[in-house]
């Protein structure tokens, strides 16, 4: 195992302990098993982006603090779903401490987008920095570089949009999604 992943699961778990919540109740609170939970924890392994952006939340720290450190590399694009696992493009990519450089002092302020499904598919666009979406309802179709990803509610995407990009809602449901864009 990777030590920055050891190290990513003793930030959780040195937190949730600081705080004084259980194992129990932060699984409940992010709909996972209790043992799905742990091996994040003891593993640093796996854990969805939008389980760190909920205990960074709850436990009052920014995002960033607890992604920090190591030679952990964000792909040009990397979409983690709710329940974890991860869909990799294995481009060259981002350290996760160049991207908490850009989040915690260049971020924007986060913006919710409500896509309804009459709307036609957005322009694909390019623009610098990095980027961050994360599904709060509905079904949205990410186009990237030429490719679809389909995103459910608590899926999140990180990736470079200096290459070409839109999002569309996928359904008969409006989709909401949270973006962040470091610059």
């Amino acid at each position: 195992m990777e030590p920055e992943l050891r190290e990513l699961g003793q930030r959780i778990q040195g937190l949730r302990e600081a705080c004084d919540v259980s194992r129990h109740s932060m699984a409940a609170e992010l709909g996972v098993d209790v043992d799905t939970y742990t091996e994040w924890e003891e593993s640093g392994a796996d854990v969805p982006i939008s389980a760190i952006y909920h205990m960074a939340n709850k436990f009052g720290v920014e995002f960033t603090e607890i992604l920090t450190g190591g030679e952990t590399r964000l792909s040009t694009i990397q979409v983690v779903r709710a329940g974890g696992g991860k869909e990799v493009d294995r481009l060259p990519g981002y350290h996760f401490e160049d991207l908490a450089w850009r989040f915690s002092r260049k971020v924007m302020q986060p913006l919710m987008v409500t896509l309804d499904p009459s709307d036609e598919p957005a322009e694909l666009v390019t623009h610098a920095g990095q980027e961050f979406n994360y599904v709060v309802e509905g079904s949205l179709v990410l186009s990237y570089d030429g490719r679809e990803y389909t995103l459910d509610v608590g899926d999140s995407a990180y990736f470079d949009p200096s290459r070409p990009h839109g999002q569309r809602c996928s359904g008969s449901a409006p989709a909401k999604f949270l973006t962040f864009i470091a610059e």
